[in-house]
């Protein structure tokens, strides 16, 4: 299983997937909105989302955990 990382502070916009969506590598999974901008999270690997650790509006750090993949 593969934990994604929030890529920098901020706050969830926008989630494009949920819980049983699969993924491919390079997919838009969320859209978090730091400093006024919009950072699309995109997916390192291609699988299924197995876990999203966050809601829209939620704030995160860098590097914090906002959902895991299970690898296909």
């Amino acid at each position: 299983m593969l934990e994604v990382p929030a890529p920098m502070s901020g706050s969830i916009l926008e989630l494009l997937v949920s819980v049983g969506t699969e993924v491919s590598a390079g997919q838009e999974l969320i859209v978090l909105e730091s400093m006024k901008m919009e950072i699309p999270v995109e997916s390192p690997v291609a699988g299924t989302v197995s876990e999203i650790l966050i809601s829209v509006e939620d704030a995160v750090e860098e590097g914090e955990t906002i959902l895991r993949i299970e690898e296909s």
